[in-house]
């Protein structure tokens, strides 16, 4: 691919990143939680319950981070933590009433932005955005799967 090209996708990425990362921390702040705190609603919210082992692979954090913030959600009333007792090893996270509460608060403020930002793309174009962006998603999944760190060319089994 021409470099011209690359570059000019990467700075509307950067843009993309930053305009996003700002809107969600606007209105995350909104309902009360930090950003990290809302993919941990959003994600149990869509799941119903989850383990923390899961969820930690699915955020791409490790499982003492995630824990610590788990910690602060169940102080915040957000989130339950509930053990199996078949493997105490083994833990389990639902949201409470009220992380129920944040989490469709949630939900609704990012369906109506969205809503909003498609009207102003043509209707005839939004399925092939969005397969658009399926597409450089799952693209960028398998890069991150190769052995090459980039910058230092070391090897992720290093």
């Amino acid at each position: 691919m021409e470099l011209s090209l690359i570059r000019s996708f990467r700075k509307d990425l950067r843009r993309l990143e930053r305009e996003v990362g700002r809107k969600l921390k606007d209105d995350t702040e909104c309902c009360g939680v930090t950003v990290s705190q809302c993919h941990v609603i959003l994600e149990i919210g869509n799941k119903g319950e989850m383990s923390i082992v899961d969820l930690a692979g699915i955020l791409n954090v490790d499982t003492s981070t995630l824990s610590r913030n788990i910690n602060n959600m169940v102080n915040l009333e957000l989130v339950n933590r509930v053990t199996n007792p078949n493997d105490r090893r083994y833990v389990f996270v639902a949201l409470t009433a009220k992380g129920k509460q944040v989490y469709e608060s949630i939900e609704d403020m990012c369906n109506q932005y969205y809503n909003r930002v498609f009207s102003h793309i043509a209707p005839e174009l939004h399925t092939q955005v969005i397969e658009a962006f399926k597409l450089i998603v799952s693209a960028i999944l398998k890069a991150n799967q190769d052995e090459d760190c980039g910058c230092c060319g070391a090897s992720r089994d290093t």
